[in-house]
């Protein structure tokens, strides 16, 4: 018997990254649920789909029927009654308590069949898992922004993890059109781990002065498709700060990747990136 076929989505957090996973797994033909508190922030998730959408027709990639179908495909909630599923995912704040609260609303609300997918960048699937009555359907999915472009998922499979929860979020990611890599609940994964030097490294030399803009030139010019402080205002330095922060602890403490100054006072101060219209540039 091969895996359990997902035939239904529901994506929970309708910020930048939930509204792209949303409209990737309702592109490629799957009825979604999009589930946010916020009404305003629903409601520029689904202005933001539809803009998207409307570029994909204007390049010639997608025809106006398809767009439509597309968004026709995604029913807009604030109601967590509202979310049930063949797969549950998580793109909420990076903190292990809202995380941990809401699944365990959600399995409330779900048969022992769903699947419970967190999208978080680094936390650990296995302390996750333990606060549910299913941990073996529990997992890491972990898109990368803007997730209609890139193409790499993290299937992240924990401890508890079912193999047979693993197949069928191979098998889903494979079916949304994406590239999934398997990995095991370490400290940031395989791609934060190795970026956050990447980050890090950065902030130090614009701690010495450096201009945030000079060193993503130079990076640019190196072959890097964005520079570190460009990308850390599209993914949002609340959100990137926060995984240092989570990458740091796990680690033990390493003066090679402790976190800086910069992305604190970013954070502290609400310039979150590209959301909020200024980071560590204007937009």
């Amino acid at each position: 018997m091969g895996p359990m076929e997902i035939q239904s989505v529901c994506v929970c957090g309708a910020g930048t990254m939930g509204s792209g996973i949303a409209q990737v797994a309702a592109a490629a033909t799957l009825p979604v649920v999009l589930y946010e508190l916020n009404e305003a922030v629903l409601e520029k998730a689904k202005s933001g789909i539809a803009k998207n959408l409307q570029t994909a027709v204007e390049k010639g990639k997608l025809d106006a029927a398809a767009a439509e179908a597309t968004l026709g495909r995604i029913r807009f909630t604030s109601a967590i009654a509202d979310c049930v599923a063949d797969l549950v995912v998580e793109a909420i704040i990076e903190k292990m308590d809202a995380k941990t609260t809401l699944f365990r609303q959600l399995a409330e609300r779900n048969g022992p069949t769903t699947i419970f997918a967190s999208n978080t960048s680094s936390l650990s699937i296995a302390a996750l898992a333990e606060t549910l009555p299913h941990p073996e359907r529990v997992a890491g999915l972990h898109f990368f922004n803007p997730a209609p472009l890139m193409k790499l998922v993290e299937v992240v499979q924990g401890p508890h993890t079912d193999p047979g929860t693993i197949d069928a979020l191979l098998a889903f990611t494979k079916a949304v059109g994406k590239t999934p890599v398997l990995c095991t609940d370490a400290p940031g994964f395989i791609v934060n781990r190795v970026a956050r030097p990447y980050y890090i490294e950065s902030l130090r030399l614009a701690e010495e002065g450096l201009p945030f803009d000079t060193i993503d030139r130079l990076l640019e010019a190196q072959g890097f498709k964005m520079g570190p402080f460009k990308l850390m205002d599209l993914i949002g330095n609340d959100v990137n700060y926060a995984v240092s922060c989570s990458v740091y602890a796990q680690m033990g403490n390493p003066e090679r990747l402790r976190p800086s100054d910069i992305q604190k006072e970013r954070v502290d101060s609400g310039n979150l990136g590209r959301k909020t219209g200024k980071g560590y540039y204007a937009y």
